[in-house]
């Protein structure tokens, strides 16, 4: 059986910048097992597996996986795929047109939306599959002591540490200062203990920090599913504007943020992120950003 695999960097305008992923354009027929092993021989953050559709009105299964374990939604995956289909122009032999791709996934259906220049796609956009949910608090002393920080780090005058997700649970912590976030170093014997892979995919540090272009810097950690630093967390950051939006005071809102991660992986990624607002709820959530070509070649598998 031979595999045809792309990879691109995401969220970036530059080759080598990003978030690098692995796509495997004709994965049907794969077992889980073996996805999960391909997965953690590429060893990036995530890799895809591209299917044929349930429903013949979408465009595609696609099914997430971190070198250890499935995901049911991600961020940049989504980015990724959508741009690698979208410029191949087909899919099990189904012509790919127009503006909008459909994902299916565990976490429910992706919309796509495809950004492009001169007839061109060079970007992505996406709409989380879940509305905002905001779960459990956790204690700033366990995100201090996961992160090799202070708890006087941890801001919580907006909000305690929490978990959050539009699809895919995470623990979010505001921190007081860009140096804070500098600093912080994940530590996996504390994850192992207080934050397993059941309970949260990661922690999410944030500041909001304007830097040039840049309104909110982020680090995501996520020892458990084999990512001690990811470089852009899609899914994490679009739980985060709807995290923000939701803490506003007005009723009703359009909140727009560029969001930065990855800068002290040398792996600097851009985000852009969307939530609205109407009476008092968030009701959608949007991640987008641009991607690169990298490499492409086949895995022949025995």
């Amino acid at each position: 059986m031979q595999l045809d695999f792309v990879t691109i960097d995401v969220f970036t305008n530059r080759q080598f910048g990003g978030n690098p992923l692995a796509v495997i354009t004709n994965a049907q027929g794969l077992s889980t097992e073996r996805m999960q092993a391909i997965a953690a021989e590429f060893n990036l953050a995530e890799t895809t597996f591209v299917l044929p559709p349930k429903d013949l009105a979408h465009t595609a299964e696609v099914r997430i996986f971190t070198p250890k374990a499935e995901m049911p939604f991600a961020g940049h995956p989504n980015i990724g795929t959508a741009y690698v289909l979208a410029r191949a122009g087909e899919s099990y032999g189904r012509a790919i047109s127009g503006d909008r791709l459909i994902f299916e996934e565990k976490a429910g259906l992706v919309f796509m939306d495809l950004i492009k220049e001169d007839g061109i796609v060079v970007a992505t956009r996406l709409a989380a599959p879940q509305p905002l949910g905001i779960g459990e608090e956790v204690s700033v002393e366990i995100v201090a002591a996961a992160c090799s920080l202070e708890p006087a780090n941890i801001k919580v005058d907006v909000h305690r540490p929490c978990m959050a997700s539009c699809g895919a649970g995470l623990l979010f912590a505001e921190l007081t200062s860009r140096a804070a976030l500098a600093a912080a170093v994940p530590r996996p014997e504390i994850f192992g203990r207080e934050l397993p892979r059941e309970r949260t995919v990661g922690i999410h540090l944030y500041v909001q920090a304007k830097e040039g272009s840049i309104d909110i810097q982020t680090r995501m950690f996520a020892p458990q599913h084999g990512i001690p630093e990811d470089p852009a967390t899609g899914a994490a950051n679009v739980a985060l504007i709807g995290l923000l939006a939701h803490h506003r005071p007005e009723p009703d809102l359009t909140l727009s943020r560029t969001i930065g991660q990855g800068y002290e992986m040398g792996r600097p990624s851009i985000l852009e992120a969307s939530a609205e607002k109407k009476a008092g709820r968030v009701v959608a959530t949007h991640i987008g950003g641009r991607c690169m070509s990298m490499m492409r070649g086949t895995i022949d598998i025995i």
